[in-house]
């Protein structure tokens, strides 16, 4: 069961939710597609298989919603994904210029933005699918006048103030990890959701609803962590805390970490001596311990 700032009405609006896939297993993504092509009102109009090309294609194709695996193999990973599409689409927002990124591909029944590349100039990497159902409309207006339809009960759709037109991507983050390092980073990152793969098919369509209008959403289980933590607030670390402790955890020594991340043994020591002051503790053993109780490990 899902929790969700504001309760949506289930109806489906008449324009439908674009949405933008990104996982790197492609079975997994045939699955998506497949449950969300039956879901009314929702329309996947992309996928990608790693960060890079979710980032691209977000910032070429404007979707409302990116759905974002987190774990993503090699290459950034589903967090620094959503803090560059985030980033771009605050950007946008403020009326800055926007560019269009190399290697997204128009998908039929959409418009190509300003500087979008054209199908037939892009690799196969980015994969567009299915267009408009029937009796939908297209995605998004076209028309000359700039403006889009939607339903007068359906959910409003966020634009950008400086292109009214324009859909800002929302970033609703689908993982089976529920970890507070991860729930932590995904949301400081601007993901407007946090769901796990767990859920019920009409939650993940509530959701998805939910996500392009700006609405949080959360899944039981993280919205219970995000409530422990304001109640019982856990040691904040850095990202680069974190890298540490998490070589900490394979037991590398000072030395195997520092060539690992690329810094001086010195740097190393410095934010180990932070991390045993904020976790209380004064032995790397016990760092890796605390970090674990505290589920602060992806």
């Amino acid at each position: 069961m899902t929790s969700s700032a504001t309760s949506s009405t289930g109806e489906a609006p008449h324009t439908p939710v674009r949405v933008l896939l990104c996982d790197d297993h492609a079975v997994v993504r045939a699955g998506l597609l497949a449950l969300l092509s039956s879901a009314p009102g929702i329309e996947v109009i992309a996928e990608a298989g790693d960060g890079e090309e979710a980032v691209a294609l977000a910032a070429a194709l404007r979707p409302d919603v990116v759905l974002m695996d987190l774990q993503l193999g090699s290459g950034i990973d589903g967090i620094e994904a959503t803090r560059r599409i985030t980033a771009h689409a605050r950007e946008h927002a403020k009326g800055g210029n926007t560019v269009g990124v190399s290697g997204a591909r128009e998908t039929p029944g959409t418009d190509n933005p300003a500087g979008a590349t054209s199908a037939a100039h892009t690799p196969p990497a980015a994969r567009p699918t299915k267009t408009a159902p029937a009796g939908t409309g297209p995605a998004r207006s076209t028309s000359p006048a700039g403006t889009s339809p939607t339903s007068p009960t359906g959910p409003a759709r966020s634009t950008s103030s400086a292109h009214p037109t324009v859909p800002i991507p929302h970033v609703l983050v689908l993982t089976t990890y529920d970890t507070d390092a991860d729930i932590t980073r995904a949301i400081d990152a601007g993901a407007t959701g946090y769901l796990l793969k767990a859920e019920r098919p009409e939650e993940l369509f509530a959701a998805i609803r939910a996500a392009a209008t700006g609405r949080s959403t959360l899944s039981g289980p993280v919205a219970h962590r995000v409530l422990a933590q304001m109640r019982s607030p856990r040691p904040t670390l850095t990202d680069r805390e974190l890298d540490i402790l998490g070589q900490l955890a394979r037991g590398l020594s000072n030395r195997e970490i520092a060539r690992a991340l690329f810094i001086s043994e010195a740097t190393v020591k410095t934010h180990l001596g932070r991390i045993y002051d904020k976790l209380s503790v004064d032995t790397r053993a016990g760092a890796v311990s605390v970090a674990k109780e505290q589920r602060l490990l992806p």
